[in-house]
C-alpha cells in the first residue's frame, strides 16, 4: 500500500497531510479524510490505508496546521482517562480558532490538490471525518455541492449549533449523507430533530446513534474505542463510497 507524507499548499502557508491509495498507478477515487481533533497519528494512518485497499486515494490533512505539523500537541501512545483532559485542554482554544473562514479556505485547497494528483480519477469526491472533523466534512460538501458526492461523520458535534443553525448549510448539501453517532453525544430526541432538520434540508441521509458507544468509539488509540462501533462504521462506509463514486 503506498503512502506518502505531503504539503498542502493553502492561502495561510502549507497544511502537512498523510496520503494512502491502491498499488499498480491506476487512477483511484477520491476521498478527503478529516481526522479527529487528535490529529494525524498511527490510528488514523491506519483508517486510511484500510480505506485506501477498498480502491481509494485518501487524503488526509492537518487542519491544524497553523498551529504547527502534526502531532500538534505532544500526544501519549494510549489515550485514557488520566491524559485526556490535559490533552483537550490544549486542543480547544485551537478547535475554536477553525473559523468557518477558515474551512472553507482549507477545504478549497484540499480539493484543489486531492482531485490534482495524477492517482486520482476525475470525477466526484467523497468526505469523511472523525468528530470535529465529520462536522468539517459537512461545512465540506455545503462549500462544494457538484464536486461532493458522499460525506460521512462518525461521532461529530453535528448538533452544536441546534437544527436551526444547521439548517442553512444542510440545505447546499447535495451529496449523500451518513452520521453515525455515538450513544453519549445526542438523545434520541435529539437525533429526531437533527434527522428533521436533514429532512427539511432536502438531504440523502441515514443518521444513527451506534448502540452501546461512546464519542471518539472508531479510535483504537482511546479508552473510547469500540470494535463494534468501528465495523458498523465499515459497514455503512463502504457501501455509501461505492454507490456514488465511480471506480476505473
Amino acid at each position: 500500500m503506498p503512502t506518502r507524507t505531503l504539503q498542502i499548499p493553502t492561502p495561510d502557508g502549507q497544511s502537512d497531510a498523510f496520503a494512502a491509495f491502491p498499488d499498480g498507478g491506476e487512477r483511484h477515487p477520491g476521498v478527503l479524510m478529516y481526522a479527529d481533533a487528535l490529529g494525524i497519528r498511527p490510528v488514523v494512518r491506519e483508517l486510511a490505508r484500510e480505506l485506501a485497499g477498498h480502491g481509494y486515494y485518501v487524503l488526509v490533512p492537518n487542519f491544524l496546521y497553523r498551529h504547527g505539523p502534526t502531532p500538534v500537541v505532544e500526544l501519549p501512545e494510549y489515550i485514557g482517562e488520566e491524559a485526556r483532559p490535559a490533552v483537550i485542554a490544549q486542543l480547544m482554544p485551537l478547535i475554536k480558532a477553525h473559523s468557518a473562514e477558515r474551512i472553507r479556505s482549507d477545504a478549497d485547497a484540499y480539493l484543489r490538490f486531492l482531485t490534482g494528483q495524477p492517482e486520482v480519477g476525475a470525477g466526484p469526491v467523497a468526505v469523511t471525518g472523525y468528530c470535529i472533523g465529520g462536522l468539517l466534512a459537512l461545512h465540506t460538501a455545503a462549500a462544494h455541492p457538484g464536486q461532493v458526492a458522499a460525506v460521512a461523520g462518525f461521532h461529530g458535534p453535528v448538533v452544536a449549533d441546534g437544527p436551526d443553525g444547521l439548517h442553512g448549510f444542510l440545505s447546499k448539501i447535495t451529496a449523500r449523507v451518513h452520521l453515525g453517532h455515538a450513544e453519549t453525544d445526542l438523545t434520541p430526541e435529539a437525533l429526531g430533530e437533527l434527522n428533521q432538520a436533514l429532512d427539511a434540508a432536502g438531504v440523502d441521509h441515514t443518521s444513527e446513534i451506534y448502540p452501546g458507544t461512546v464519542h471518539g468509539f472508531t479510535m483504537s488509540d482511546t479508552d473510547a474505542f469500540s470494535a463494534s462501533g468501528l465495523k458498523r462504521h465499515w459497514d455503512r462506509l463502504l457501501p455509501l463510497l461505492d454507490g456514488t463514486l465511480a471506480h476505473g
